[in-house]
């Protein structure tokens, strides 16, 4: 049964709710849109805001050959695929006649309206790509053999490979408002009170997807739609993970406190909820690489380079294969002995500094390039050796007492 966010998926403009500063009269995608302008783009937005709607009315407008992807669960070979048909139906209209009239894929189309049929390849989730997968998007779109058009939430300045940003222009969506997060419910035709359009417009926070998951959810198991009947399906159902919300720094916390419990069951666990949500395990694996230096330390150097190996991983495999490194790290660090030592002592450290400001470094520490600095004592009593230990210590004066590395 198709869904209620597909049966009401604005076919064209006129539909479509929200993004005005982009697809309102005179801007950008609009134009685009009404002159059929074929080329790549990236949309920049948070979830529910319309990324994927205006890539299909964008690909219909154009009368293009849509395809789309998910990045989460997509890779190399699902893009040759596209691009092998791509090339097929190419060659095909080199030869009138051909078997392109034969062929299921294309009997819609005339050899004429297929010559000039562009090939839309949209990737949600786009920021998933590795570097290595980026790399090997970019030469069709660079030669135009197929028009990009990215979904992201992330920043796609730290996400998408430069090449391939510089041939993608980048539109900002918005979060809806909830005026226009009341026009959308409005369009489902469900029959609610006030008060239960309001609590669920104020719930979803701009998502107009998750309202409507939510709202299609209690239909079908209440029938009739409350402000009880959409908690209790909010509750039954997995709850949203927002990367900018409460459950997610919830879930991080857990995670870190887990694993600076010992604790490899429970931290393999918010691993797994945070992975099954589609956190960036780029995120995961920074949070690794601060958490084996700040919990871990000397007690075992290794760590750090582990959760190092770990975020590389993430870097150049991605999900799902890079799951199974984050779940190699978390494991080991879960089990690592722990010690704040180097930590704690950074943190006297700049206490110390901040309290005392720049104090004058040891005239016997600087630097002499020069004979004047020689003569001047500079430098005096050192020498090139190492574990060497000079008789007025490398502290300033004021600190020369002070321990920090206990």
């Amino acid at each position: 049964m198709e869904p209620l966010a597909s049966k009401i998926r604005p076919k064209d403009l006129s539909e479509f709710v929200g993004q005005d500063h982009l697809v309102g009269p005179g801007k950008p995608l609009r134009v685009a849109i009404e002159k059929k302008e074929l080329f790549s783009f990236i949309l920049w937005g948070p979830p529910g805001s319309g990324k994927t709607t205006i890539a299909r009315i964008y690909a219909n407008a154009v009368n293009a050959e849509f395809f789309e992807l998910s990045a989460v669960d997509s890779g190399k070979e699902d893009i040759k695929k596209i691009i092998h048909r791509h090339e097929l139906r190419a060659s095909r209209m080199e030869k009138p006649g051909s078997l392109f009239m034969n062929s299921k894929l294309e009997a819609r189309s005339s050899p004429l309206e297929a010559r000039t049929k562009p090939t839309v390849l949209f990737i949600d989730e786009i920021h998933r790509f590795n570097k290595a997968q980026q790399d090997f998007l970019l030469p069709f779109v660079e030669r135009g053999d197929i028009t990009l058009i990215g979904a992201t939430t992330e920043n796609p300045s730290f996400e998408v490979i430069a090449p391939l940003l510089s041939r993608c222009r980048v539109f900002v969506l918005k979060e809806h408002t909830e005026i226009e997060m009341e026009k959308i419910l409005a369009r489902t035709k469900i029959k609610m009170p006030k008060e239960a359009r309001e609590w669920l417009v104020r719930v979803a926070n701009g998502d107009a997807r998750q309202a409507l998951i939510v709202l299609e959810a209690a239909e079908k198991l209440y029938g009739k739609i409350s402000i009880d009947s959409l908690k209790e399906t909010v509750q039954s159902e997995h709850l949203r993970y927002d990367k900018k919300g409460e459950e997610h720094y919830n879930t991080i916390s857990a995670f870190i406190k887990s694993m600076r419990a010992s604790d490899p069951d429970a931290a393999l666990y918010y691993l797994a909820r945070m992975v099954d949500a589609g956190e960036d395990p780029i995120f995961i694996a920074r949070r690794m690489v601060i958490f084996a230096s700040e919990d871990i330390g000397l007690a075992q150097p290794t760590a750090l380079v582990v959760a190092n190996a770990v975020f590389r991983a993430c870097e150049t495999i991605g999900y799902p294969e890079c799951a199974i490194n984050l779940a190699h790290g978390v494991a080991y660090l879960a089990e690592s002995k722990k010690s704040r030592a180097s930590y704690d002592a950074y943190g006297e450290a700049l206490a110390d500094v901040k309290e005392h400001g720049n104090l004058p470094i040891p005239i016997h520490l600087r630097n002499a390039p020069t004979k004047l600095m020689k003569d001047l004592g500079y430098g005096k009593g050192q020498k090139w050796e190492a574990g060497f230990a000079h008789e007025k210590g490398y502290l300033p004066e004021k600190l020369r007492k002070k321990k920090y590395l206990k």
